[in-house]
């Protein structure tokens, strides 16, 4: 069956809370399950731009969205490692696939289209992983991604690697 990406919908919230929970287990995303708030929350995030769904056979088996920066609580990191104002990033965010279909190109598609809006919009996209050489740092590596700074924010477990910021390869930042 062929994916596709449409924009996420309100209904698709309670589907997309019960897929981040099944596929918490092997992916450790979120770092902390249950999650101390609403998990409909760290979905939907303050400062976001656009999110997407991926679906097949009328099946919801991924997310992605796009957030500015201006409002987020890592903004100030996120510009010393880029050497950019927060208000000319935009961050790649909550992508997830369904636990059953990692590998089978859907986060690709997902990353694309986040990708494509940011581009659009004409910002420079950038991204954070729980570690650059975890399985979806090692994906975003193989995507063209390459780490410029790290963070230990106080909600990463002590046992997980330090946040990784991350930029496509072909993106500067300041010397």
């Amino acid at each position: 069956m062929p994916v596709t990406i449409r924009d996420r919908r309100p209904d698709d919230l309670t589907v997309l809370v019960e897929l981040l929970g099944a596929q918490q287990p092997a992916t450790s995303y979120p770092q902390r399950w249950p999650l101390p708030f609403p998990p409909e929350e760290f979905i939907v995030r303050p400062g976001e731009l656009a999110a997407w769904v991926a679906v097949e056979d009328q099946t919801v088996v991924g997310h992605v969205s796009v957030t500015e920066l201006t409002r987020s609580r890592m903004a100030a990191e996120w510009e010393s490692a880029t050497g950019r104002p927060a208000d000319g990033l935009g961050e790649v965010s909550v992508l997830f696939v369904a636990g059953g279909r990692h590998g089978s190109g859907i986060g690709g598609l997902l990353l694309d289209t986040a990708l494509a809006e940011i581009r659009r919009r004409g910002l420079t996209p950038m991204l954070d992983v729980v570690g650059d050489e975890t399985t979806a740092g090692l994906f975003y590596r193989r995507r063209g991604w390459r780490t410029v700074g790290t963070a230990r924010p106080p909600w990463l477990p002590d046992h997980r690697p330090d946040l990784a910021f991350m930029l496509l390869k072909d993106e500067r930042v300041r010397a």
